[in-house]
Order: C-alpha cells, then structure tokens, then sequence
C-alpha cells in the first residue's frame, strides 16, 4: 500500500462520521416534511381566505358610514368621515392598506364604537376561546366515556340510546337546546344564574393579565369571580357537549366497531393479553380518526358561539359579530372573519399534527392528497 492511498483511506475514515450525520439530518428533514406540507396549506388558505374576506365585505351594498350613523351623517360631513377611514380611496388603495393593516396587526378603527379593532380583538377572542375550549374539552371527555361504555356493554339498554343518540348527530340545533335549557334551568328551576353576562354584577371583574376571565380570577385569587365565571359559563358549556357530543360519540364508535375485529385485535387476545391492553391497543388505533374530527367540531363550536354568546349575553367573538352586522361595521366584521379563520386553520393543523403523530401512515396519505 503506498503512502497516497493511506491518506485516501485516512481521509475516508475522518469524514464518515460527518456523512453519516449529514445523512441523518436529511432524512430527518424528509421524515418531517409532511408537517411543512401541512404548515404550508393552512398559511395558503389562510392568505385566499384574507383576499375573500376584504372582497366580500367590501361587496356589502350600501355606505358603510351612512348605515352606521342611521343616515344621520351627510355632505361635508359624510365626505369627511370618509376620507377618515379611506373610504374614497380606490379599491386597490384600499386593498393594499387592509394588507399592511394585517402585517402591523393593526386592524382599523370600528365605525360604530371608534375603537381600534385589534383592542376589542384582544378582549373578546380570549373569552371566546375559553368558552369554546371548555366546550370542546368536555365534550371530548363525554365522547370517550360514552363510547367506552357503549362498546363494553353493546347488549345494555342505554348503550343502545347512546347509539341512537349519536346516529342524530347534529339533529337538534344549539339555538334550539339552549332556549331549552334556559327555559327549564334557569326559569323554572333557577339552578344557573341569569343569561347577563359572564361576571355577576355586584362583583368587579379581576386586572386583565391574560385575558382570559377564568384564569385572570384565579391568578389574582379573586375566587368569588371565579366562581361567578364558572357558573355563568357552566349552562353554555353544557348545550355545546349537548350539541356536538353525537358527531364524536359516532366517530370513536365507528371506529371501534372496525378495530375490535381487526387481525390486530384479535391476535392480542388471543395471545392472552389483559383485557386493559387490549382496550388501550383499539383506542390507540381508533383515536387518530376522533382526532381529526376533533378540528371539525372546534369549527362548529366557533359557528355556535356566535349565536349562543349573544343568547347568553357573554359579549365574547360571537357577540362582537353580530353587533357589528347590525352596525355595518365593516372594519369590526372582517377582522371578525379573518381572525375566526385563523382560529379554524390554526385547529385544523394542529389536528393535522396530531393525527400524524397518532398513525404515521396518515402522513404518507396526505402526501398522495396532496
């Protein structure tokens, strides 16, 4: 061996480690590119969804000004008031505004109240948020219960009304529950308190750190506002489970039927696996269809706080939207459309995410959809 070739293998040997690492990073990056892809499309949808929402807005027929001063405002000073908010502008002007406005997150000023946008946004989204998560949580808790029941007791009596339940999935609208419920546990039993609002009004609201109203209480360990939040969301919380429970009790249903006479299954049990490991195996198999419908029930919970937030007079997201229909707010109405988007894309890839983690064969899946 002559002397050019030791330094060739010499070399060889010292670089191998670096190719090897080199190699690993790659297909690590390739391994994860399906959450790129997924980040990629909620962005996509996202920024068409922001070009839809300026354009539809702006198709509202009518002055904006005019409808929002109930016709009280007039020559001059209508002329005035449009320039203010750049109304005379050109649409394209108008459109590469609305655009900055997003990137700076400053979202214009509101036509009914004169307010920044942005600062109602900060106040209300958090609430909603609370509300909706609640409602989404608890939901999620009901649906794995009642499935778990339905599926080791498939001969009871009530499992059978559970599947019957869950086969109306969507049936009775939440309006329709919650005027129900209103009806029976507030005017005739009197067991919530009144629809007025999320605080008592003899109690002060606790500093705003978070914005959102449970948890700011309880930082500040203001618990009489805490309990007084709880109680005034505990009835919404309840018609939202009510309402949105069947979709998932369905879902996880469906998808425990499949699993339980999967080869998987049975090999376990017939292997002698406990009885826990075998439940544990069906669930872990089923849940990533669950998951995924998870991002679809937070979408209708959103579409449903718009009624039910007006109807329990919370004042959160929901509220603010139909004020601002009312007001023709059209600053207020589409920051309310693009920020609930947001909201949806943002759930949607999270359950994305997580249904990927959950059966990794979904992420090759989505690759082909793609």
């Amino acid at each position: 061996m002559t002397a050019e070739t030791t330094i060739v293998i010499s070399e060889t040997h010292e670089n191998a480690p670096s190719r090897d690492l080199a190699g690993a990073v790659v297909a690590r990056l390739r391994a994860n590119l399906w959450i790129a892809r997924a980040a990629g499309t909620a962005i996509v949808n996202f920024l068409i969804f922001v070009v839809l929402a300026f354009f539809l807005v702006k198709m509202i027929p009518g002055d904006p000004l005019v409808s929002a001063s109930g016709g009280q405002l007039s020559g001059a000073a209508l002329e005035a008031a449009r320039d203010s908010y750049g109304l005379n502008e050109s649409w394209i002007s108008q459109f590469g505004t609305y655009l900055h406005g997003l990137a700076t997150f400053d979202l214009g000023s509101s036509i009914a109240t004169g307010r920044p946008v942005a600062d109602d946004m900060a106040t209300r989204v958090p609430a909603t948020i609370e509300l909706v998560g609640s409602g989404l949580f608890f939901g999620a808790l009901v649906s794995l219960a009642l499935s778990y029941f339905v599926v080791t007791r498939p001969k009871n009596l009530i499992a059978g009304a559970v599947r019957g339940y869950a086969r109306a999935a969507g049936a009775v609208p939440e309006y329709v529950i919650g005027i129900a419920f209103l009806f029976i546990f507030f005017a005739t039993l009197h067991w919530v308190p009144a629809p007025s609002g999320r605080l008592d009004p003899l109690l002060m609201p606790p500093p705003q750190v978070t914005g959102f109203p449970i948890l700011d209480a309880l930082i500040a360990g203001d618990m009489p506002a805490a309990s007084s939040y709880v109680a005034h969301l505990f009835l919404p919380v309840v018609v939202m489970v009510v309402a949105h429970s069947a979709i998932l009790v369905k879902t996880l249903i469906l998808s425990l039927d499949k699993e339980i006479d999967s080869p998987a299954t049975r090999f376990r049990i017939a292997s002698g696996a406990p009885r826990r490991t075998v439940l544990l195996g069906i669930y872990r198999r089923a849940l990533p269809t669950a998951v995924a419908m998870l991002g679809m029930v937070f979408g209708l919970l959103l579409g449903g706080a718009v009624v039910l937030e007006s109807l329990f007079g919370l004042g959160g997201l929901g509220q603010y939207a139909v004020d601002a229909v009312k007001a023709s707010d059209v600053y207020a109405l589409r920051s309310f459309l693009v920020v609930t988007a947001g909201l949806c894309l943002a759930a949607y890839f999270l359950t994305d995410i997580a249904t990927g983690l959950l059966d990794p064969r979904r992420r090759s899946a989505r690759k082909q959809e793609i």
